[in-house]
């Protein structure tokens, strides 16, 4: 992974001591350069705050250091919210990303953020009850394109008359933590970066659901990181789709041909009882011959598009993540036929396929962890400290 020299802030040793890159005083003097009566200082006004506990036990070669530094993942909550076309989730976690309490259901195709918005608020307000810790952010991610700044959908084909919805309003009625928005790839993406080492420093990862999405991580970095954009792969005009009207009203998107709601549409003509892609996986994995047949040529069509990707980047892993995930094995064995022969043999010698690592609860893990990346941010530390002297 690539590493930059960290800063010297009191937030920056907190990010160094989070990040298991530094776990006692003299790792951070040794790493900032700080004398250590400057470090202590820092340190002393990350406890007094809370942030920052000393004492606990941190493994070494020298048995147990005393003084040992650590996250207080009590400290705080944040909130997570991850709507989807026709599923929404709601969760509560610590500062660690460990899971409090979470609310999964499902709502109509193309239902309005008039309508859902204020459900998703209250279920959260209930998970909030027995929670005392202050709430410090809420992450929340939406298929297609956002823009984080203003906090609205940019472009939800999937999410009728959501585009332009200012959501911050509505969770200001639940409390005055700041909201932080991402798209739904771009959270799947970063559940595979947080509080772990990830697979590969250089990694592809895979959602492919009712839309197929990527996310591209580089020399230990997301690339194209809170642009609220990242990966529309299914929009990739592709010739096997010809001119195959898509959902963004373009025509030949690769979607039309391997997204789930296309393969979707294919069960519904040939009279299989299918509404969404998660009907489709269910299928395959009981064995139904036609929606096994679509998730293998979906993969396949994915993994031609792929190449592109792998051949420049070299990754090390492709993580698959998403609905269509849930069938792991069956449809990367579509996604490796193409890709193992159109791309360069140096490109694929060590390549690995790997499930998405929290399943279901990547993409709500992944807006805890946005909410988590920013309010732990040296900027957004530093400046809490000063309101606290």
């Amino acid at each position: 992974m690539l590493e930059t020299s960290p800063g010297t802030s009191a937030g920056d040793l907190l990010t160094l001591v989070r990040t298991g890159r530094a776990g006692t005083r003299s790792d951070l003097v040794r790493l900032t350069g700080l004398s250590r009566g400057a470090v202590t200082s820092r340190l002393g006004a990350l406890v007094a705050a809370g942030l920052l506990v000393e004492g606990g036990e941190v493994a070494s070669t020298g048995g147990r250091p005393a003084g040992a530094l650590a996250l207080d993942p009590d400290a705080a909550v944040v909130l997570a919210i991850a709507v989807g076309r026709s599923r929404s989730q709601v969760g509560v976690f610590d500062l660690a990303g460990r899971e409090i309490s979470s609310d999964t259901r499902d709502h109509e195709p193309g239902v309005g953020a008039a309508e859902l918005m204020p459900d998703v608020v209250s279920r959260l307000g209930g998970l909030l009850e027995d929670v005392t810790p202050p709430v410090v952010g809420v992450g929340m991610s939406l298929p297609g394109s956002v823009d984080p700044a203003r906090r609205t959908s940019v472009d939800a084909p999937v999410l009728k008359g959501w585009d332009g919805v200012d959501l911050a309003a509505y969770v200001a009625g639940l409390t005055d933590a700041p909201l932080h928005l991402d798209n739904d790839t771009a959270a799947l993406t970063r559940s595979e970066m947080f509080g772990r080492v990830p697979a590969s420093p250089t990694m592809l990862v895979v959602k492919a659901s009712t839309g197929l999405g990527l996310g591209v991580v580089a020399d230990g970095r997301i690339v194209g990181e809170r642009r609220g954009a990242a990966g529309e792969l299914g929009h990739t005009r592709v010739d096997a789709a010809g001119d195959l009207l898509c959902r963004c009203g373009a025509t030949g998107c690769l979607e039309t041909i391997a997204g789930g709601w296309a393969m979707v549409t294919r069960l519904q003509e040939a009279g299989v009882q299918a509404r969404h892609v998660r009907d489709l996986v269910g299928l395959a994995l009981d064995g139904e011959p036609l929606a096994r047949g679509l998730l293998r040529e979906s993969g396949r069509h994915l993994g031609e598009v792929l190449t592109v990707a792998v051949n420049l980047l070299h990754p090390g892993a492709v993580v698959v993540g998403g609905d269509m995930g849930a069938a792991f094995d069956l449809y990367t064995a579509g996604v490796r036929e193409t890709l193992y022969s159109r791309a360069h043999p140096a490109a694929v010698r060590d390549l690995r396929f790997l499930p998405a690592t929290h399943g279901e609860a990547a993409g709500l893990l992944g807006c805890a962890a946005l909410a988590i990346d920013a309010a732990l941010a040296p900027p957004a530390v530093d400046a809490l400290l000063r309101t606290r002297r």
